[in-house]
């Protein structure tokens, strides 16, 4: 179980807020797609990692996005924000029941604790 991934340079992990971009080729053109969300779980060996990406939609609706680490697609991962070290979960499964407030909360609690 692995709770930290590194992509490049970069090394994010579970509970990090990230902005994952992604090459997308539609016909003859390429652009650059970015999904924004927290890193939900983090599964796979060493060459077959892939983490899962949560983000709250319109109308509050979760979208979960699961992206392989090793994807030719994947330009570049920026964490946004680092997760807090009071949530200690391999998996933040919680989260889908959640809404954006109450996980807002729950990181200010955590980060609370922590000073």
């Amino acid at each position: 179980m692995s709770l930290t991934l590194k992509f490049g340079e970069n090394m994010f992990g579970v509970g990090d807020k990230v902005k994952v971009y992604q090459r997308i080729k539609e016909a003859n053109k390429e652009r650059t797609q970015i999904f924004a969300g927290i890193v939900i779980k983090i599964k796979g060996d060493v060459d077959n990692k892939s983490f899962t990406v949560r983000r709250l939609g319109a109308n509050q609706i979760g979208i979960e996005r699961i992206f392989p680490a090793k994807s030719p697609t994947l330009t570049n991962v920026e964490v946004t924000k680092m997760g807090v070290k009071g949530v200690r979960k391999a998996k933040l499964y919680f989260i889908r029941n959640k809404s954006k407030k109450e996980i807002d909360l729950i990181y200010s609690r955590a980060s609370k604790r922590q000073k």
